[in-house]
């Protein structure tokens, strides 16, 4: 089973953020056992804004062991669809990025690992999480 990485998991890594740092490498490792770790041009991009070099970034999320996936092209139209409709419904916090890592991770049947499981719960709701309300 592959786990799609949440942009604020690798980032909890690498600032070794003193409130999350423990929970997210642990769950890290755990997805690694499990199967795949993916990542996606959406999150290599939300990642890479604390970088200068884009070498800075590859050697904080190396290949193998972070696979790379480019977005399919259904979950491109799934995600524009799902922000629709929290735009109609009168949302105006999330950004379109979540959407796009959610409908990745629907449309290829990963699970998502991440910190911020509401919007993926609310607008994906088939896909698995793995939350610190989930896996403590």
């Amino acid at each position: 089973m592959a786990t799609l990485v949440d942009t604020n998991v690798l980032v909890d890594i690498a600032v070794r953020d003193p409130t999350w740092l423990g929970w997210s490498k642990t769950q890290l490792i755990a997805a690694a056992k499990r199967g795949a770790v993916v990542i996606n041009p959406v999150i290599y991009s939300e990642f890479s804004v604390r970088y200068q070099r884009m070498e800075e970034v590859d050697a904080l999320l190396p290949e193998p062991q972070y696979s790379r996936e480019n977005l399919p092209w259904p979950a491109a139209f799934a995600a524009g669809v799902a922000f629709g409709k929290y735009r109609q419904a009168g949302g105006r916090e999330r950004v379109l990025p979540d959407f796009l890592i959610g409908a990745h991770a629907a449309i290829r049947g990963h699970t998502i690992l991440t910190r911020d499981p509401k919007g993926y719960r609310a607008y994906f709701p088939s896909v698995e999480l793995i939350t610190p309300e989930t896996h403590p």
